[in-house]
């Protein structure tokens, strides 16, 4: 099997995953008294944990193994007694399957950005289907754990076919950053505040016909594009131009086309973001796609918190992109040489 069919297969499964999870925690925790805690602890399990699990799948060096067992987890997942093992179980699921398809994709990304792009984008449309899904009764409840069960051994194949064993081809663990350490800090935050962004932007017209889909669609093409465009232009290239258009059209996004098109560009960056820092970080990409969800876990906990959003406005989301781009230019000329 080539590796782009391993990549599609990842990339379906990410978009499953997410559906899959969303779909668990809606169908048969929201009812829950604990459901915020179901929640929160879901999230944490999700991304926060990945950076230290990212550190034994470094060292594992079986990446298609540890995605088939994310699947597998996330299905066992269904048949947990109680909301908060379920919450724990999806979570853990989720980032096991995300290092595994990750490592993999990273491992071949030393030199482009593309494939990155590809394997992250799906999630957005998964969590937006089995959001929509689990609150409803339409899709019977066996249906996203059968499909897991399949993926899984669909991931096991292919991975056996891609590398004729499941053995990866992960390099030894090293932490040594081969540009400056000081570059990893504003790449961090990029992803803090994309993070942060994404939970706090509401925009009026969100809930006016089919403007919530389109908009989910917007967040998985400019993610998938912003791959892409960096290997036509330069990752720096690629910045410059998506969050500068980003910051104007934030400022018009009173209006559904204006602001669908911004949070497209917005989005552009978060495959160069993981490019760069794997990059500095060669030794230890689990690692290092484990530090980026860590961030993202870092941006939602103001709202798990109750902290009132400070993003609220057109001239507060245009504020942010620009701020995003300084940022990710610190960091990348931080990398330079690498970046």
């Amino acid at each position: 099997m080539s590796r782009k069919a391993l990549l599609a297969l990842y990339s379906l499964t990410h978009l499953w995953v997410d559906l899959s999870c969303a779909f668990l925690l809606f169908r048969t925790c929201s009812a829950s008294a604990l459901w915020g805690v179901c929640l929160l602890l879901y999230n944490f399990c999700a991304f926060a944990l990945q950076m230290p699990l990212g550190i034994i799948a470094d060292r594992l060096n079986r990446n298609a193994l540890l995605a088939a067992l994310g699947c597998l987890l996330t299905a066992a997942a269904y048949l947990s007694p109680a909301p908060l093992f379920t919450a724990v179980t999806a979570g853990v699921g989720n980032a096991l399957f995300h290092l595994g398809g990750g490592l993999d994709t990273l491992n071949d990304s030393t030199r482009r950005a593309a494939a990155l792009g590809v394997f992250v984008s799906p999630g957005a449309l998964g969590l937006f289907l089995g959001t929509a899904w689990g609150k409803g009764t339409a899709v019977p409840v066996f249906l996203p754990p059968l499909v897991l069960l399949l993926l899984a051994g669909a991931i096991l194949w292919a991975g056996r076919r891609a590398f004729g064993s499941l053995r990866s081809r992960n390099v030894p663990f090293d932490l040594t950053c081969t540009g400056r350490p000081a570059a990893l800090v504003p790449l961090f935050l990029v992803v803090v505040l994309r993070s942060y962004m994404g939970i706090s932007q509401s925009f009026p017209w969100k809930g006016e016909g089919p403007w919530a889909l389109l908009l989910t669609l917007a967040l998985v093409l400019g993610k998938c594009a912003g791959g892409f465009l960096a290997d036509r232009i330069t990752p720096r290239g690629a910045s410059a131009l998506s969050l500068a258009l980003a910051a104007m059209l934030y400022l018009l996004s009173a209006w559904p086309l204006p602001g669908t098109l911004a949070v497209f560009l917005f989005n552009m960056t978060m495959p160069i973001t993981l490019w760069a820092v794997a990059r500095l970080l060669p030794g230890a990409k689990g690692f290092t796609f484990g530090l980026l969800t860590f961030a993202l876990f870092v941006g939602v906990v103001p709202s798990f918190l109750g902290w009132p959003a400070l993003l609220t406005s057109p001239w507060a989301y245009a504020a942010a992109s620009l701020c995003s781009l300084l940022l990710l230019w610190w960091g990348l000329e931080r990398g330079k040489g690498r970046c």
